[in-house]
């Protein structure tokens, strides 16, 4: 029984995410929602009180997905900074695939007022997370100076959030397009001269 709950419990947060996507959050309709689904209304209340309690299991989801991809990348790199430079590139990329998706994760929840703003940090603390974990075992490769890694993870999530809402609203630059420039300032200026991390930066250049 708690395996089939679960399972639904999965698909009709997959028909939300597929929902929220396409039309946004205020306009979509719970019964969009579980017309994506073999659940009546009913059956959906069961499993979600309400939309907006639907809302933030979507974003948890999806935060949770990206901070393992991100975690994926960055622990198949031969370096801490290129696992860093890894998480980095993995989010912003993963963002702008789905559109849609970023625009749910980053922009429609602000009319929820607190609510958003506190999952909004909670979210951004796992990414930052990931982040700081590889620039602080940079620090200790001497690969780069030592420097208050929270503060530089949080500026690194911070300019990935400008460019996808920029892109979300005005459609330019696109994440691809912006990436190799975020990567040559974000990573490239972090990299310490003779610390055998150069390779990053000729990545980049090329």
């Amino acid at each position: 029984m708690a395996v089939q709950r679960e399972t639904t419990r999965e698909r009709i947060l997959e028909a939300a995410e597929d929902a929220f996507g396409e039309t946004g959050y205020h306009e979509t309709l719970v019964d969009d929602i579980a017309g994506r689904t073999p659940l009546s209304k009913g059956g959906f209340y069961f499993h979600f009180p309400s939309k907006e309690d639907l809302f933030f299991a979507v974003i948890d989801r999806l935060a949770d997905h990206l901070t393992r991809r991100a975690k994926e990348a960055a622990d198949a790199c031969d370096s801490p900074l290129a696992g860093a430079d890894a998480a980095l590139s993995e989010v912003l990329t993963r963002l702008g695939r789905r559109r849609g998706l970023a625009k749910v994760l980053l922009v429609q929840g602000y009319s929820m007022g607190l609510a958003f703003e506190k999952k909004r940090v909670e979210i951004f603390g796992q990414f930052a997370s990931v982040i700081r974990g590889e620039l602080d075992r940079a620090v200790e490769a001497r690969e780069i100076k030592p420097t208050n890694t929270e503060v530089v993870a949080r500026a690194w999530l911070g300019a990935v959030n400008e460019i996808v809402v920029n892109w979300v609203y005005s459609g330019t630059p696109t994440p691809a397009e912006a990436l190799p420039v975020l990567r040559w300032v974000l990573v490239g200026g972090l990299e310490r001269p003779g610390s055998g991390s150069e390779a990053i930066r000729e990545d980049i250049d090329g």
